[in-house]
Parts: C-alpha cells; structure tokens; sequence
C-alpha cells in the first residue's frame, strides 16, 4: 500500500481548503468545496473566505445568506456551520443520530420533556416569525415550567432542523443573540432523511481526505464509520500513513506533490483545517496542540507556514490603527516574517476597514 507522508497530507487537505493559491469562484461553490465553515462567532467565516478567495467582500457571503443559498445552522458535532443550503438538506438527516448523542450527554439524567412534545411547542412558538433561544427558552417554561430551561433549549437545537436568520444591520451578518427559524419554513423545503452518511463521508473526504475513520468520525461526528464504508469502498482508493494506518480517498481527488511550495495564510477561529482530523499530524506539530485547542474548546485563529501551524494571531485597534499581533510557535526567518507582513496588512484592512494605518507586529 502507498504510504503518504505528513507533507503529502498536508498539501493535499490544503489544496481542497483552498489554501495552496486562491481561487477564483462563487462563495457558495467555495463553501461546497470546503464543504462548511465553522461559525461558532461571526467573523471567522469571512476571514476564512478572504484567506481562500480572491478580492473577498463581506456582502459576497451575506448576499447568498439572505438569498438562502447559504444557511448557518446547528449541523456537525453540534456546532454552528455555513453550509450551502443544498448540502444542509443533503446531510441534516445524517447528522441526527449524533446530534441526539450530544444532547444526551450535556443533558445527563435531568428529566426533561419528551423530545416530541418540545419540537411540537418550538414549531409553534416559530410559526409565524423567528426567534432568538432566549424567548424560546422562556415560552418553553411557559409551557413546561419544572423543566430545564438551557437543557429544553439544547434539546429543541439539536432535534429540530433550524436556521439563523441573518440581518443587515450587523457588520459581519449575525448578531450575538440571532433570530432562528424553522429550516424546512426558511427553505421552503422538508428537512427529511437526505442523502445519507454515505455521502457525506465521500464529502468529507473530497474536502479533508485522504482520511482514517478515526478522522471522519471526528468531524462528522458519524459513528460506525467503518461499517458505514463498507458499501462505498469499491469506489475508494487506499493509502497509509507514516504510522501505519489505512486512509481513505476519492479516485480523482487531487494530491499534489509533498514539495508543492505552500503560502503563508490565516486562518481565523475555529477553522476546520485545525479540527478536521482526529489526529492533527498533518497540519500541527503534537507539543503546539495543548496550546492550540483548550481545555474548553476555544480554538484561536493561527497563521501557516509552509502548510503547518506556525503560531497565533489576533488583530487590535486602537486609534484608528490596526495591528495584527503575531505569537510565533517557532522561529521565523526574515523572509517569513516580510511574507507575514505583505499578507497581514490586507487582513488588517479587510476586518478593520475604518482604520487609517495598519501594522504586523
């Protein structure tokens, strides 16, 4: 069996993120090539799309929010993702065995409702207009007052298929506290089983492969993902890795050469090339990864060079000037350090636009 080395994973996974040179297309069709954005906060989406995009606009992905070509919605692992309504639809069903795993485990022995009667009153309290979770948590204890309000809320999140709806009056499209809506309301389209885990495991790995289950399970949150295989694997190739294990692919997926030159980029918050795989090899040296993703999950924005985590970054203003402060994991050398600066000064600009300066310190 072929072994593909960590480089060769790398430049693979950061060639379907989009992150080996910015290519010219759609937001939406980048957001299926990279199959979601993770969108726990706001702005990273965007930062994702500005580092993967050419000439990235913020009002490239509102348009096809508001349009409802693109979704934000409660999706894999439970987590917040920009998805393309399409695949929403697509994978919704899937999901939802895990969904109800997460639930159960935040939820632990608190009795609360039946899932049934909680969706039945969350359909009624959103029948007519969006919501935020505050007033559906609140109209829930209305109605089942010795309930859990935060448990009640988190079962209804994860048991009915639901949107944000994003506004104009906030400068990166949500606000803290956003509105949701039914899904199959906003879309005007059943939520129903879909295509399956099948297909999205094929997703998965068009976007993040080559990949172990241990790796698509991870970030689908799927479970069996080896049995799930089994009746796709003839249309599958195999590799391993330096350690020994079987990886998965798509036939045609593209696999550039492990000497493939890879640009210094940012990634913001959350970014799915951090999170992506189960073990993190490819992308991310082991002693970096305590520092990397906490203890409670805050995962910071960090910047690549030559394709791996080379440290974190975070943009202050003050006075009208923006500065994107670097925290370096390892050395830089003097060319690095001018490449950081030519691609962090535009960064500056894009996320602070009202500043008169910018700098990279």
């Amino acid at each position: 069996m072929t072994v593909l080395s960590d480089r060769a994973l790398n430049r693979a996974t950061l060639a379907r993120q989009l992150l080996l040179q910015r290519r010219p297309m759609s937001v939406p069709k980048a957001v299926e090539q990279v199959l979601a954005l993770q969108a726990q906060v706001p702005r990273p989406p965007h930062v994702g799309l500005w580092s993967r995009l050419p000439d990235y606009r913020r009002d490239a992905l509102m348009a096809p929010l508001h349009a409802r070509l693109l979704i934000r919605a409660t999706t894999m692992r439970g987590t917040l993702h920009i998805m393309t309504a399409k695949d929403f639809l697509a994978f919704r069903g899937a999901l939802q065995p895990s969904l109800s795993a997460g639930m159960r485990a935040v939820t632990g022995k608190t009795e609360l409702p039946s899932i049934e009667k909680l969706v039945a009153a969350a359909r009624k309290i959103l029948a007519t207009d969006g919501h935020t979770f505050n007033h559906i948590r609140a109209e829930l204890m209305t109605q089942f007052p010795k309930g859990h309000d935060r448990f009640m809320g988190y079962a209804v999140r994860t048991h009915l298929p639901l949107v944000q709806v994003p506004t104009r009056d906030d400068e990166w499209g949500f606000p803290a506290d956003s509105d949701f809506a039914v899904a199959e309301t906003w879309l005007k389209t059943p939520v129903g089983e879909g295509a399956g885990p099948a297909a999205l495991i094929l997703r998965y790995l068009a976007a993040f492969g080559p990949a172990t289950t241990a790796d698509i399970q991870s970030w689908t949150g799927l479970r069996a993902v080896a049995e799930l295989i089994k009746p796709i694997r003839a249309k599958l190739v195999t590799f391993a890795d330096e350690r020994g294990r079987e990886l998965f692919d798509l036939p045609k997926a593209v696999r550039p050469d492990a000497d493939t030159d890879a640009p210094v980029r940012f990634l913001p918050e959350y970014d799915s090339v951090m999170i992506a795989h189960s073990d993190r090899s490819r992308i991310v040296d082991e002693k970096h990864k305590k520092v990397l993703i906490t203890k409670n999950l805050i995962v910071p924005a960090t910047f690549l060079v030559d394709g791996r985590i080379a440290g974190t970054w975070k943009i202050d203003v003050k006075k009208s000037v923006a500065t994107v402060q670097l925290t370096p994991l390892v050395p830089l050398t003097k060319k690095v350090r001018q490449s950081l600066e030519a691609e962090g000064e535009p960064l500056a600009r894009f996320v602070a636009p009202q500043a008169t300066s910018v700098a990279v310190r």
